[in-house]
């Protein structure tokens, strides 16, 4: 715990060293620290990418830093145990995240890629919030009757792609030494897995070398997100009910920043609970992650009666998103929808989303 304790004051330190005024405006992507203190337009592409690195650089000043080359070792990937389950086969696997982690996880693959019949695109299946049962759903193996909907990665195996589905630390059975590992955050430990997740698909053979998907509902639907930020290899991502702006996050009530709650947790990222009254301050959202992710294609199901996301702050992030898509030349590339429901993945939802995944991963 002292480990954990010296990195999250380190981070603190670090974000309460910059003057409010340093941050950049949420709304408004197309703008840029030209030196310290000056605010510069930005008109191409290239300038874009020094906004995002700000973004980036925010991300890590809450989340603690993203791993590097040294954490990359040797996946070591194991089979545990193989399952038919008819066109695909389900094997439960374990790789090597980085020294003294190991992470079990779900790999799917169809019998067409077995076979060497055909190439298949790989997707990143992020699992929603379940304490209970991690991240079986996903696969199929949900408790029969609670939450329907979640097997969303179990119907692309069927639809004919490779899915990798990790677990999330400290939900389920899957419990990490985040402190003794170095993280500051339960998130950057879950990005990082999610990371070494893509390189397991890089490593399976019959994947296509093209880029992969991501797809989420909830709590996998940011995590979706925030590896794709990171990771440029995902081409496409789908986030279900997964976000709105930090801003009007259970509008603003001061209960839900306090230490421990909501994205405080530590699985979630803790150094969040020290901008309580000051929401405005936290050096990114979502709007910002959103535009990150231009040129590559995002959807965002957003239902009417979700409430835990409103779908009116998530219009507002998709706004302040689209106009970095326009200046890489493809707004297509972004969109929105809102169905009547609530929280929740719907057959038509996941319609949707598989439609949009496959659309821009021919």
């Amino acid at each position: 715990m002292k480990t954990l304790a010296r990195i999250l004051s380190l981070l603190l330190l670090a974000a309460e060293s910059l003057p409010a005024a340093e941050r950049l405006e949420r709304e408004n992507l197309l703008q840029f620290h030209a030196a310290p203190d000056r605010v510069a337009p930005v008109t191409t592409p290239a300038e874009w990418q020094k906004r995002r690195a700000e973004i980036l650089a925010g991300m890590q000043a809450v989340m603690g830093p993203l791993p590097g080359a040294a954490k990359r070792v040797a996946l070591d990937l194991k089979i545990e145990r193989e399952t038919d389950c008819g066109t695909y086969v389900r094997r439960e696997i374990t790789y090597t995240a980085e020294l003294g982690a190991r992470v079990p996880a779900y790999l799917l693959i169809p019998k067409s890629v077995l076979d060497g019949k055909s190439r298949a695109t790989g997707v990143l299946a992020a699992m929603p919030t379940n304490n209970v049962e991690g991240n079986r759903p996903v696969v199929g193996l949900g408790v029969p009757g609670t939450k329907p909907g979640r097997n969303y990665g179990e119907e692309l195996a069927q639809r004919g792609h490779v899915v990798i589905v990790p677990p999330y630390p400290h939900l389920g059975d899957y419990k990490p030494d985040l402190a003794g590992l170095g993280y500051a955050s339960g998130t950057m430990k879950a990005i990082w897995d999610n990371i070494r997740a893509l390189d397991v698909l890089a490593a399976t053979p019959g994947v296509s070398p093209n880029g992969f998907g991501a797809i989420g509902h909830s709590l996998g639907g940011h995590n979706s997100i925030f590896t794709a930020v990171f990771d440029e290899r995902i081409k496409a991502v789908v986030s279900s009910c997964g976000f709105d702006s930090f801003l009007d996050y259970y509008a603003g009530k001061p209960e839900v920043w306090r230490a421990g709650q909501g994205w405080t947790q530590m699985r979630y990222m803790p150094a969040l609970a020290r901008y309580a009254g000051r929401l405005n301050e936290i050096p990114f959202d979502f709007h910002e992650l959103i535009g990150a992710l231009a040129p590559r294609a995002f959807l965002a199901l957003a239902p009417k009666r979700d409430s835990n996301f409103h779908w009116q702050s998530v219009d507002r992030v998709i706004a302040a998103a689209r106009p970095v898509f326009q200046l890489h030349g493809v707004p297509e590339r972004l969109a929105v929808k809102h169905p009547d429901v609530e929280h929740d993945f719907t057959p038509e939802m996941r319609a949707q989303a598989y439609a949009w995944l496959e659309r821009f991963l021919k």
